[in-house]
């Protein structure tokens, strides 16, 4: 490969690492042709990018960005593919879902602004919330309490409603 094509193919990962919020590290080594595109399907259903990538070109570009990836450097061994996407959690439960025997097996990861090294961090990465599934949460949170006064206040007023109403009705002794 000519040293031009090098350099613009570390451009394009340095900017597919810019544009989406989190990636994966992925081994495929043991993955055949008909696994690896039905990866690629279930990647493109899940709004995945799924890119495989030579370990020198993907080491240089992270080189290139802001910010120190060196936590990840020592998982780039071996066929590497790479999970881009904008939801922290999905590619995880994507490999969580379709993983047998471990194939395809996690490497790391950089999730939330955060390094997940090695296959025992999928249930870490399984398990963080993304930015909407925070929002729902807080939103339940907030709607509680106010759910809790209302609730007070309409059974307060049907009970003083039913008190009035059976006051009213009494015969006038």
């Amino acid at each position: 490969m000519r040293k031009e094509d090098k350099s613009t193919i570390i451009e394009q990962i340095a900017a597919t690492v810019k544009e989406y919020g989190h990636f994966y590290l992925v081994d495929t080594t043991a993955m055949n042709a008909a696994d690896t595109s039905a990866l690629r399907r279930e990647c493109f259903k899940a709004d995945i990018k799924l890119m495989v990538v030579k370990n020198t070109l993907l080491h240089k570009a992270l080189e290139s960005l802001e910010g120190d990836f060196s936590p990840l450097y020592g998982s780039m061994k071996g066929t590497t593919a790479v999970m881009f996407t904008n939801t922290a959690n999905a590619p995880a439960k994507l490999l969580k879902d379709k993983a047998k025997n471990g194939v395809p097996g996690l490497k790391a990861a950089y999730a939330e602004e955060g390094f997940y090294v090695g296959a025992e961090q999928l249930d870490a990465l399984v398990a963080i919330k993304s930015k909407n599934e925070v929002i729902a949460d807080i939103v339940a949170l907030l709607q509680s309490p106010a759910k809790n006064v209302i609730s007070a206040l309409q059974s307060g007023g049907n009970t003083l409603h039913g008190v009035l109403k059976t006051l009213g009705e009494r015969p006038e002794a």
